[in-house]
């Protein structure tokens, strides 16, 4: 499962105020890249085949079968500070992080380290 703070839920429910079906969801991904091997990424999108779905709130937050194992037990949360605003995920999979937080890898899987986008 994953989960979302209350500055996430109410960012997200005005991102997806005025959405179609095709993007009324939080999609959360896993990708290979970035510095320590995994690098996340986050889209509005719909419910696609395979997908697990999480009810937050009336949002729907989906996460593909391959990223799951990657995301499980994560917190989405959404930030306004000094470093700038945006989503990050706290994730307890995560062995290590980069520097700016957007990569990770976990004990058992290194994934494909690169540059940090």
């Amino acid at each position: 499962m994953v989960t979302l703070s209350d500055s996430a839920i109410e960012v997200l429910k005005d991102m997806l105020e005025d959405r179609g079906p095709d993007e009324n969801a939080l999609r959360i991904y896993v990708k290979p890249g970035g510095c320590s091997g995994f690098s996340y990424g986050m889209a509005l999108d719909g419910v696609h085949e395979n997908d697990e779905v999480f009810e937050v709130h009336g949002l729907q937050v989906v996460v593909d079968n391959n990223s799951m194992e990657f995301v499980s037990g994560s917190q989405v949360d959404y930030v306004d500070d000094l470093s700038g605003r945006g989503f990050r995920i706290s994730n307890p999979n995560a062995a290590s992080t980069c520097g700016c937080g957007s990569s990770f890898r976990t004990e058992t899987n290194a994934g494909q380290p690169g540059s940090c986008d």
